[in-house]
């Protein structure tokens, strides 16, 4: 057996932990710090936890999960006012948060849809990729990130789309496009929609950072609104890491959007399934956590204000970062850094300038990619002055 290589993100941490650089900063993993650059607990997370301390049992969870979590979890994603909830023609299981869901959609298309591909963004969140190669579905990819203008690559995204052969599977970044934070405009969505249906494609989304991307839940959810306003049927990944703080917990939701109940009920069976031989039944704690927290009106307000509390830091640091570039006179521009959202830039340095950026004790992918969440008021000046320094070089 011969050693596995590094994953690209968890070794730049390894380097940051190595450089005994007091300064040294850690932009490579996407969990949130405040401007301290400390981890952080949401208080309504807090108060779910003093609540059901104590409290619960830690029996089994069924293969499908907390039910009153799913249920709570679908109406986030697709509105307290989804007919296709109301009609009971979504099928859905609590998940080991989003890298579970993808597996077990990839687990599902294998046995259900052999013959099938996914079709990926260039770029992509690197697990991605090794999700469908492990559950031995074929992959293919689609344009979307353009290195030149650091934004979308719409005609090149359509094209692609509809040069695929009918009936094709598609994942997309529901919002906050990792890494590339690059989202399409609503517009741009209704277009992708229409061409999609009109080439009979299936769309799943990931989404991994609702609420997160720009602080309100129901326009980071806008591009899976406008696919079922379509009437599609499509698959959708949640994750409750990113917007609710709570990583380590690994809790999610998968789900699939079917044309009647009858057919709901048949695919969450074989969803519970698959997900028997993998990891038999979920985690029970931080179900009960998040369940906690949206089944209850004045914690899920206090919920959304937290939320939009760390989206609206990001966006300040954006500002910040852009602007601290400006002053330092850079030939290049760094529109982008504002245009795009989310948790991570993609800044265009290349791999060598990254290298540079390691020996000024800053860690991040070798694809450029930041997290904006390691980005305070007080390494936001030091940051811009290396990106500046091996920018110019």
């Amino acid at each position: 057996v011969e050693a596995a290589p590094k994953d690209p993100i968890l070794g730049v941490t390894e380097k940051f932990l190595a450089d005994p650089n007091p300064e040294k900063m850690n932009l490579g993993v996407g969990a949130y710090r405040d401007d301290d650059g400390q981890p952080v607990v949401l208080d309504c997370v807090r108060e779910a936890e003093r609540r059901i301390c104590n409290n619960k049992f830690m029996e089994y969870l069924p293969m499908g999960g907390l039910k009153p979590f799913v249920d709570e979890s679908l109406k986030l994603a697709y509105g307290d006012d989804s007919a296709e909830l109301a009609e009971g023609r979504v099928a859905a299981i609590q998940s080991l948060s989003g890298t579970g869901s993808c597996r077990v959609m990839a687990d599902f298309m294998h046995r259900f849809k052999p013959d099938a591909k996914i079709y990926i963004t260039v770029p992509t969140w690197a697990n991605h990729h090794n999700i469908w190669r492990d559950a031995n579905v074929e992959q293919d990819t689609f344009r979307y990130y353009h290195p030149e203008t650091r934004g979308l690559d719409f005609e090149g995204m359509v094209e692609d789309m509809k040069a695929a052969p009918s009936g094709s599977f598609f994942l997309l970044h529901a919002c906050a496009h990792n890494p590339t934070g690059v989202d399409p405009t609503l517009e741009q969505w209704k277009e992708i929609s229409q061409v999609m249906k009109d080439k009979g494609h299936f769309a799943f989304f990931d989404m991994a950072y609702q609420g997160f991307a720009s602080g309100d839940f129901e326009r980071d959810a806008a591009s899976i609104k406008t696919f079922l306003d379509d009437g599609h049927l499509i698959g959708c990944s949640q994750s409750f890491a990113k917007n609710m703080g709570m990583y380590g917990q690994r809790i999610g939701a998968f789900s699939l959007v079917c044309a009647d109940k009858n057919e709901a009920a048949a695919v969450e069976s074989q969803m519970k399934r698959l997900a028997r031989p993998t990891y038999s039944n979920p985690p029970v704690h931080g179900a009960l956590l998040a369940h906690t927290v949206l089944a209850d009106a004045e914690l899920k307000k206090q919920w959304y204000a937290e939320v939009k509390g760390m989206a609206d830091r990001i966006i300040d640091m954006r500002s910040a970062l852009r602007s601290e570039l400006e002053k330092l006179g850079s030939p290049h521009s760094w529109n982008h850094v504002t245009d795009q959202i989310g948790m991570f830039a993609f800044t265009g340095l290349s791999p060598e300038q990254v290298d540079k950026m390691y020996e000024h004790s800053i860690y991040l992918t070798r694809n450029g990619r930041i997290s904006m969440a390691g980005v305070n008021t007080k390494n936001v000046k030091r940051l811009a002055e290396c990106i500046h320094s091996v920018t110019t070089a």
